[in-house]
């Protein structure tokens, strides 16, 4: 058997590059032939060993990195330690759940309460002006219509001035001989 003295063989080395030549020893066993070398491989981007380990390891750091992630802002024990993270996690999940149905709630809540306000400046109470506008065919929901209470209050006497005027004289009445109140603009649809 011929010595393996100065033959080159391409060998991966710790920087990861991939090109550092090396000479085999004497009489040692070469993976590679004679005058061939092996194509170096693309390098792995793992920043510690640690992170490389976790890589290949089983879900369980990164499912528990998870959990404290979302507990990370919480007191004592409960942002470092798995067990009570997971529960307060689960706590603070489910609260969260029923409060998006609470928000929808406390919302619509405020907007009444703020159609309410505006309603009482015009000398009508909240129920008889939404009664009263479902009546003459204004199809504005509650949001709208605290928007238009808060930003656009001209806008909101108008609509408040033809719930008047079709509580006052009724539906037939307020049609008359087909036309709208004075300066009232509504969707009322009219057949000739």
């Amino acid at each position: 058997m011929a010595s393996m003295a100065g033959v080159r063989v391409r060998v991966r080395d710790r920087d990861g590059d991939g090109t550092r030549p090396e000479t085999a020893p004497d009489g040692a066993p070469s993976h590679a032939g004679p005058g061939t070398a092996t194509a170096p491989r693309p390098p792995m981007v793992f920043l510690t060993l640690s992170r490389w380990i976790r890589n290949r390891g089983p879900d369980r750091y990164w499912r528990v990195q998870e959990v404290l992630q979302h507990a990370r802002h919480f007191r004592g024990r409960k942002n470092r330690c798995y067990s009570l993270a997971l529960r307060a996690v689960r706590r603070a999940f489910l609260y969260s759940t029923k409060a998006r149905k609470l928000k929808k709630r406390n919302m619509r809540t405020l907007w009444i309460s703020r159609i309410a306000a505006a309603t009482r400046e015009h000398g009508m109470k909240y129920p008889m002006l939404i009664c009263n506008l479902i009546k003459s065919q204004v199809e504005l929901n509650r949001k709208v219509l605290a928007d238009l209470a808060v930003y656009e209050p001209k806008t909101f006497k108008s609509l408040a001035a033809l719930a008047k005027q079709r509580r006052e004289e009724g539906f037939r009445d307020a049609l008359g001989d087909g036309g709208e109140p004075t300066g009232v603009f509504s969707r009322m649809v009219h057949r000739d």
